[in-house]
């Protein structure tokens, strides 16, 4: 029986601001050649589980890891993009009716990969109002993909694994190592393109599966 629900925040709860989305145009302007999949995890270790004095900084070392030789205007450019995605990042319409509707119910947990510099979004649209725990790998040194993630969530809850609901929008970075742990997933697929056995269109849809 499903007691805890944790929400991913960037294309669950919230919508990009810029498309395609920041982390594929760093890819691209930085020129990294490694398939996206190999690519993405290594990104985030490296900018959004450790802090640094600047943005800008954080953009150097990621080039670092990645043997990329740019220029010093392309870090400029890169946090350029990084604001603006923040600025223009939208809360999905049904976001805030849902979480108020969930909290009456079960503990609702944050869990989100995002460097420190951006951690001014969530409370923007005072999402951290609804969440009982937030788990933010600029301070937990921890990504959702890490093995330990769940145990690590499960046991600040005091729950079993299998209490938990994993509900996000990337089946590599959200639904692959819950389901490895024994976590219920729920995948939101906004635009029909993926295929999952559970999956929903819009929030909206969870409070059904639930079944209650």
């Amino acid at each position: 029986m499903v007691k805890a629900i944790i929400f991913d925040l960037q294309g669950t709860l919230l919508e990009n601001g810029v498309y395609p989305s920041p982390i594929k145009q760093v890819k691209f302007i930085l020129g990294i050649r490694r398939d996206f999949r190999d690519y993405v995890p290594l990104f985030e270790k490296v900018l959004m589980t450790r802090k640094y004095p600047s943005l800008s900084d954080g953009f150097k070392e990621v080039a670092t890891e990645f043997d990329c030789r740019v220029p010093d205007f392309v870090f400029e450019k890169l946090v350029g993009l990084w604001n603006k995605n923040k600025i223009l990042s939208k809360i999905y319409p049904e976001t805030i009716d849902v979480l108020e509707d969930l909290k009456k119910d079960y503990t609702l947990v944050l869990a989100a990969n995002l460097d420190s510099f951006s951690m001014d979004i969530i409370t923007k649209f005072g999402l951290e109002n609804y969440f009982d725990k937030m788990f933010i790998s600029c301070d937990t040194e921890l990504l959702k993909t890490d093995k330990t993630f769940y145990d690590t969530i499960a046991e600040s809850l005091g729950l079993s694994k299998e209490d938990l609901l994993m509900v996000g929008d990337s089946i590599d970075s959200d639904m692959k190592n819950a389901r490895e742990n024994g976590v219920a997933t729920v995948l939101i697929d906004r635009r029909e393109r993926m295929e999952y056995d559970t999956k929903i269109k819009t929030l909206t849809e969870l409070r059904g599966m639930l079944g209650n």
